[in-house]
């Protein structure tokens, strides 16, 4: 336990203002340091630092056209028996012709505290965003709630989370009728959200992992207002610390009348 709040101390003036992209999925993490002679997913007392980076990049050239779009995501994770902490940065750029389509970054600071109920967790988790396609200029959010392992295996985690979340938005708002089309200004708000999170993961065989989660954010007192993530991967391990990944994401957020989906293919190397 003080291994994790030294690391929390060094991260968070590093990103003071850090979020989960996956809100609640701290306790997918224990999974990966399981006990060896135990078919649970609880780690154990020794600390684990794992490390996980996916860099993947389209180059797409023709006579009429020419795009790219390349995504990087780093993941910091150090895991002890009571409590876990992760650090995840994702950007995603991207072009076509001279039009900027993508200039997507996330930071993600998330906590799991496990000393409770069986099968039961708590986390806690602050975010920060700021997108292009989803015409987000600056996003704040801070939140926390508990979480609970339906499934609880080596080989097959399935977990539900359910939290409140505050956020501070600096979005772009498009407004028709201007002299030259869409005007765009500065929508400044903030609001509570409630946050509910599913997530699956299942290896099999040890060579090939199922990766799929989801969450929808929705404005406590607008319910039309939402935020919704949808991810799935699919990898194969070509060495212990090296996989042939293939993942889709979907965006979508209501108050920017905003989506955007991402499908990549290439290689993710993890320890």
């Amino acid at each position: 336990m003080k291994r994790i709040i030294g690391l929390l101390f060094f991260l968070i003036p590093v990103m003071a203002i850090g979020q989960t992209i996956d809100p609640g999925d701290i306790a997918h993490d224990s999974a990966i340091a399981a006990k060896s002679s135990s078919d649970s997913s609880h780690h154990t007392d020794t600390a684990h630092f794992h490390y996980n980076y996916a860099g993947t990049g389209t180059l797409n050239n023709t006579n009429y056209m020419k795009s790219f779009v390349v995504s990087n995501a780093l993941k910091l994770s150090l895991l002890e028996q009571s409590s876990a902490i992760s650090f995840t940065n994702s950007w995603v750029y991207g072009k076509q012709n001279s039009a900027l389509t993508n200039n997507d970054f996330t930071s993600s600071l998330d906590i799991g505290i496990y000393k409770t109920l069986k099968h039961f967790y708590y986390w806690g988790m602050a975010n920060y965003t700021s997108s292009v396609s989803l015409l987000i200029h600056e996003q704040e959010q801070i939140g926390l709630g508990p979480g609970y392992n339906l499934i609880d295996k080596k080989t097959a985690v399935l977990l539900v989370s359910e939290g409140a979340i505050y956020e501070k938005d600096d979005l772009y708002d498009s407004l028709y009728g201007g002299p030259s089309g869409d005007i765009y200004q500065h929508d400044l708000n903030h609001e509570f959200r409630n946050s509910f999170h599913l997530l699956f993961h299942w290896v099999i065989q040890g060579k090939y992992t199922f990766d799929g989660s989801g969450f929808i954010q929705n404005n406590f007192t607008d319910f039309s207002d939402y935020k919704l993530q949808l991810n799935g991967a699919m990898s194969i391990k070509l060495q212990k610390w090296l996989a042939l990944t293939a993942a889709a994401v979907y965006n979508e957020f209501t108050r920017t009348r905003s989506r955007n989906t991402l499908i990549t293919f290439g290689l993710t190397v993890q320890r």
